[in-house]
C-alpha cells in the first residue's frame, strides 16, 4: 500500500515541512539561472550540447561507455529492460525492487517479461540466493535473461549494497548468461554514505542510471548508461516510447548543476535522517530503523492509531510524511534543515501524546 496526502488542500494549514519524498526538492534559484542560461538544441538528433555534455560525464561517471538522457528513472528502467530481454523472458529481482513493486506492472503490460522475485533483507538478496533461483535452459521455462537490483533500496529502508556483494552477483550472473542493470536511483546517495566511488558500485554491471530529480534537487531527468551496443539498442526503445526529447538542455543543465553543487551534501541528509531515527527512538510507541542513508521508515504499533491515521494527522499539523510497503516513511532532503527535523520530532511527539491522553480519557470514562 502506498498512502500520501494531498500536499495543497484549502482544508489544511500550508506545508511547513516536506518529508514526503526527495522527489519533493524545489530547483534553487542558482539551478534555476543555469538552466535559464543553457545553451540547446534537438536533443533527439544529437545537437543540444548541455544533454551531450551531460551524458558524457554520466558515462565517465560510471564508468561507461556510453549514456543516455531520459525523463525519468521509471522510464530508464523500462528501456533498459526492453533493450536487454525479449517477449517471454525472466528477469530476477528482490521482491520489493521498484521494478517489481513500484512500475505498474509495466515490465509484463509493454515486454511481455515475468519477474521471478528473489528474496532477502534489506531489499537485498545474496548471491546464494539468485544461484538457487536459476535454472538450466528448458523450454518449458522462461529463458532468464537479467538481474536487476536497486541501489539503495527504497522498501528495505534505504540500504547501501556493498560493492563485494555487487561483484558477487554480476560475476553470477554472467558466467550464467545474464545481464545485469542496476536501479540507480539513488546511487549518489550510496557512494557518499559509503565513501565508494560510483564507477566503482557500477563495475561489472552492464547498465546503470541515476536519478537527479531526488536527493540531487533537479526538477526532473535521469540519465543511463551501459556500452555503446546497449545505448543504440535503449534509443530504439526511447524513440519508440515517445522519450525523444528536443530542446532539453533546459533539464540537463539543472543536472549538471546538480553535480556540481549537490553532491557532497548528501551527507547532511544522511545527518538529518539518523537524528530524526534518533529522536523518534525516543518518543513512546515509535520504533524507527537505524538508516544508512536518507530514508528513515519507522513503526506505531504501539500506538492506537492506524498509519493513515497518523499521517493524516501530521498533515493536519503541516508536515508531510507516506506510508510505502505498510511502513510509515519521512525522507530527507536538500529542503529540509536540521531545524525541522526537530520541529517534525516535536509534532509527532504531539500526535502520540494526543493520542494517549485520548485513550487515557475513554478508559476513566469506562
Amino acid at each position: 500500500m502506498i498512502y500520501t496526502p494531498a500536499p495543497e488542500d484549502a482544508r489544511l494549514p500550508p506545508v511547513r515541512i516536506n518529508l514526503l519524498s526527495d522527489t519533493q526538492t524545489q530547483p534553487s534559484a542558482a539551478m534555476r539561472e543555469a538552466m535559464a542560461r543553457a545553451p540547446v538544441g534537438d536533443e533527439q538528433i544529437g545537437a543540444d550540447p548541455t544533454v551531450n555534455a551531460l551524458c558524457a560525464r554520466v558515462a565517465d561517471l560510471l564508468g561507461k561507455e556510453a549514456a543516455v538522457f531520459m525523463a525519468s528513472g521509471t522510464i530508464c528502467n523500462i528501456a533498459a529492460t526492453l533493450a536487454h530481454c525479449r517477449a517471454g523472458d525472466e528477469i530476477l529481482a528482490h521482491e520489493t525492487s521498484h521494478v517489481v513493486s513500484l512500475e505498474g506492472c509495466t515490465h509484463a503490460a509493454l515486454g511481455g517479461f515475468q519477474i521471478h522475485p528473489l528474496a532477502g533483507t534489506a531489499g537485498q538478496f545474496s548471491a546464494d540466493t539468485l544461484r538457487a533461483a536459476l535454472h538450466r535452459p528448458d523450454r518449458h521455462q522462461a529463458r532468464q535473461s537479467l538481474v536487476c537490483v536497486e541501489q539503495t533500496t527504497n522498501l528495505g529502508g534505504g540500504t547501501v549494497w556493498r560493492t563485494s556483494a555487487l561483484g558477487d552477483i554480476a560475476a553470477l550472473a554472467s558466467a550464467n548468461g545474464l545481464a545485469t542493470h542496476m536501479d540507480g536511483a539513488r546511487l549518489m546517495n550510496a557512494s557518499v554514505a559509503s565513501s565508494v566511488s560510483p564507477r566503482q558500485i557500477a563495475s561489472g554491471w552492464d547498465s546503470v542510471w541515476i536519478d537527479f530529480s531526488k536527493g540531487l534537487g533537479a526538477p526532473l531527468g535521469a540519465v543511463l548508461a551501459g556500452s555503446n551496443d546497449f545505448i543504440d539498442q535503449v534509443w530504439l526503445w526511447k524513440q519508440r516510447l515517445g522519450g525523444s526529447l528536443r530542446q532539453a538542455g533546459i533539464c540537463a543543465a539543472a543536472c549538471l548543476y546538480a553535480l556540481d553543487h549537490n553532491v557532497d551534501r548528501l551527507a547532511d541528509d544522511h545527518a538529518n535522517a539518523r537524528l530524526l531515527a534518533a529522536g523518534l527512538s525516543q518518543i513512546g510507541g515509535v520504533t524507527a530503523e537505524p538508516p544508512e542513508t536518507n530514508l528513515v521508515y519507522f513503526d506505531i504499533s504501539d500506538v492506537a492509531l492506524s498509519n493513515q491515521e497518523f499521517v493524516d494527522a501530521m498533515r493536519a499539523d503541516g508536515v508531510l510524511i507516506s506510508i510505502l510497503g505498510g511502513r510509515l516513511r519521512a525522507c530527507t532532503h536538500l529542503d529540509v534543515t536540521t531545524a525541522m527535523i526537530q520541529e517534525a520530532l516535536e509534532v509527532i511527539r504531539n500526535v502520540v501524546e494526543r493520542d494517549t491522553a485520548a485513550r487515557i480519557g475513554r478508559r476513566a470514562q469506562v
